[in-house]
């Protein structure tokens, strides 16, 4: 935004000291924004020595470039700049544009490089995860597991610090939710390869612990290869990447084309709308064939179906029509015939919603108290093979409807990435099911054995944690379906210099209990309110990729998932998770001020004042957020009264940010209507650019979300023996 400042300024006859001082402290700033882009460049030259060379090149080049704006805005103690021999920005634009081109395009380099670095950095860490798995699986002694599982918790932890900088810096949201699936999968496959291996050492002739361990080995596989297809951005030969479409998104897409004839009657044929609508009536079938739907949603489905097809009858039938002769009276009924087949959709797609919710909903109800799997447990550790096996049978069935339930979800859930975690549920279910029966079947032959009992424990709260998952997911849902739920951001970093420390100490992780979170509810409903209130706000904005909007979409998201830990839902699941996100949060609005200032100097001076006031507000703010959010407490009372600071400093501070934006974009139009001088933002932005462990604290919980059970399970090995 500096740059385009400098680019996009008036040259004017008369320029006063402030414009002078403002052009300098602007190039000023690029400049300094650049020598600590390099820095970081350099470090990680230094760490590459393949690709050392181009790596320098392109820093020599970006710091060359910045060298060159701040001395051609150096203009401040200029009085009379055109007579002096000094070459500035007013005597030499041209040489600022060729300036920022050499900047721009040299700090696209560095960027491209590092990526080439962090992708090898993850393919690296994942042939080491890999080779040390083989070495596991081969293992004949409880000493030599000890010692190789130790081994591979550390590179765990590090394979999930590279990946989670990865998930944070993907712009696809499809890949990103890919992803966030994939690493989940290792997470809790890392506690299940322990509690299997242990228990195929420990009865090395039982073929269901064998079948057991085999499983856990095999979907770790699956998944590491996954986050490298996601990584490298490749599938493997002949594999289809695009999964089958969704009602939801069918009909998204079916009536894009319907509205799309009152632009343009002949921009695609009928056959191509009957076509869409087949498909889309296709997949109802999956509803109004499954067991599971109701017989009074079964009914309105294929009612709505044929209503469907003759609304598209007649639609086609006036469009062919107002094709020969375009008649006011013609338009008008193909207006009405527009209207009502998109009625038509939007009532089967609220229809087949309300399907997949309801039975979601009861199905989820039904299987809270997890009879089966304690009796399970009980019948397992009587060793009662009868009873197991009466009820793994159960156990099947209840596979069987909770995947039906995903599969239907899929086709309602209204996004891409929510769609993922549905497909992600679904295999979660499939592949879990057989795990928790095989682990049952190994106790049941082993009743006396506490690390068969411990492994079927760890398969159970597997099951458990994603039907928990399942109620989350069926909310995030309804809030697509209801318009409550805005896109998250993403956020761009460099990759750190350094290795990764695979030894960090465990933190215990600490959960609001019931009464806690009864306490807090109120307050969490307010930030709620006003995270809707930011959204609608940002909407309003034209330009959604200025740097203003962006912090402030970022901060909304970042809040909403505070409110869902007041709840106990949410990725923030213990309160340091929530201190973590409100460091995250302070720092992104201290860069949203930062913006304002920027914002400021493009303002009249009438308007500035306050402006820079609120920002200065918002700084304030954010740093008491921070001091909170970094101080530390023990105890449970000292920690939930942190809790309930941080909610209610982050609550401040959206209110004011609901304040700040109506303003800012009132300014925008104002000096739009006035100069028509600004411009949207570029892509590239100093605040992007930070160094150090600061460059990936942007949705740091992303890459912290599962790093702590693997080093807890590092810490217990010296458990392992007594078991």
């Amino acid at each position: 935004s500096q740059i385009t400042t400098l680019i996009n300024h008036k040259d004017k006859p008369k320029r006063s000291d402030k414009t002078l001082q403002a052009i300098q402290r602007v190039g000023q700033a690029v400049n300094l924004a650049v020598g600590r882009f390099v820095t970081v460049g350099e470090a990680i030259a230094n760490e590459n020595h393949e690709l050392k060379k181009e790596m320098s090149v392109a820093c020599i080049e970006a710091r060359r470039a910045g060298e060159t704006i701040a001395q051609l805005t150096d203009v401040a103690s200029l009085d009379h700049p055109e007579s002096d021999s000094h070459i500035t920005i007013f005597t030499d634009k041209t040489g600022v544009v060729k300036a920022a081109r050499l900047l721009l395009s040299s700090v696209t380099k560095v960027l491209v490089l590092a990526d080439r670095i962090v992708i090898k950095q993850i393919i690296t860490s994942r042939n080491k995860v890999l080779a040390t798995m083989e070495q596991l699986e081969k293992v004949s002694s409880f000493q030599e597991f000890v010692q190789i599982f130790s081994q591979f918790g550390n590179e765990m932890v590090e394979f999930a610090h590279l990946t989670g900088d990865r998930q944070n810096d993907l712009k696809d949201e499809k890949k990103k939710a890919r992803m966030a699936a994939s690493r989940a999968v290792l997470e809790k496959c890392t506690m299940m390869l322990l509690t299997a291996s242990k228990t195929c050492l420990r009865h090395p002739d039982c073929e269901s612990a064998r079948i057991n361990k085999d499983g856990v080995f095999h979907r770790m596989r699956l998944a590491l290869e996954q986050v490298i297809e996601i990584v490298t951005d490749s599938r493997p030969t002949g594999e289809n990447e695009m999964a089958p479409i969704s009602i939801y998104s069918g009909i998204k897409e079916f009536k894009n084309k319907v509205e799309g004839l009152r632009e343009n009657l002949y921009f695609l044929s009928k056959e191509n709308l009957s076509t869409m609508l087949e498909v889309i009536l296709e997949h109802t079938e999956d509803f109004t064939d499954s067991a599971y739907t109701s017989h009074e949603h079964r009914e309105h489905i294929l009612e709505l179906s044929k209503q469907a097809k003759m609304e598209l009858e007649q639609l086609v039938s006036v469009w062919m029509q107002a094709q020969n002769q375009k008649t006011k009276d013609l338009m008008e009924d193909l207006e009405v015939a527009i209207l009502k087949t998109c009625q038509c959709m939007n009532e089967l797609k609220r229809e087949v919603h309300s399907a997949a919710t309801s039975l979601a909903a009861d199905l989820l109800k039904y299987h809270t108290d997890h009879m089966v799997l304690k009796a399970l447990k009980i019948t397992g550790e009587e060793g009662n093979l009868e009873a197991v096996a009466e009820y793994t049978c159960k156990l099947s069935e209840q596979k069987e409807q909770l995947v039906e339930m995903c599969r239907l979800l899929r086709h309602v859930s209204g996004t891409e990435p929510l769609e993922i975690t549905c497909i992600h549920a679904e295999d979660t279910f499939q592949v879990t099911g057989p795990q928790i029966i095989s682990a049952a079947e190994t106790l049941a032959l082993h009743p006396s054995s506490k690390i068969a009992k411990e492994n079927l424990e760890v398969f159970c709260e597997a099951w458990e944690s994603q039907l928990s998952d399942m109620s989350m997911l069926l909310r995030e849902i309804n809030d697509v379906f209801e318009g409550r739920r805005g896109e998250k951001r993403v956020y761009l970093s460099l990759p750190r210099p350094g290795k990764h420390n695979a030894n960090l100490k465990a933190l215990k992780p600490v959960k609001l209990d019931t009464e806690e979170q009864a306490k807090i509810a109120k307050l969490g409903l307010e930030l709620h309110l006003l995270t809707s209130d930011m959204d609608s706000e940002t909407e309003k904005w034209e330009d959604q990729e200025n740097e203003i909007v962006q912090h402030g979409q970022g901060m909304s998201s970042m809040a909403y998932s505070m409110y869902l830990f007041t709840r106990g839902e949410g990725l923030l699941k213990t309160t340091q998770d929530l201190f973590h996100q409100a460091e995250i949060f302070a720092t992104e609005g201290t860069k949203l001020a930062s913006a304002l200032h920027a914002f400021s100097d493009q303002v009249h001076d009438d308007d500035k004042p306050l402006l820079l006031l609120e920002a200065e507000k918002l700084i304030s703010m954010c740093k008491q957020l921070q001091i909170t959010a970094k101080a530390s407490v023990q105890g449970k009372s000292a920690t939930f009264t942190k809790v309930d600071a941080c909610i209610l400093k982050t609550r401040n501070v959206m209110t004011l940010l609901c304040q700040l934006l109506p303003l800012c974009c009132k300014l925008l139009r104002k000096n739009k209507a006035g100069n028509g001088c600004l411009k949207p933002a570029p892509p590239w932005r100093e605040d992007r650019l930070r160094t150090g462990t600061n460059a990936h604290t942007p949705e740091r919980r992303a890459e912290t979300f599962g790093i702590k059970s693997l080093e807890n399970h590092v810490t217990n090995m010296t458990f392992l023996e007594s078991k």
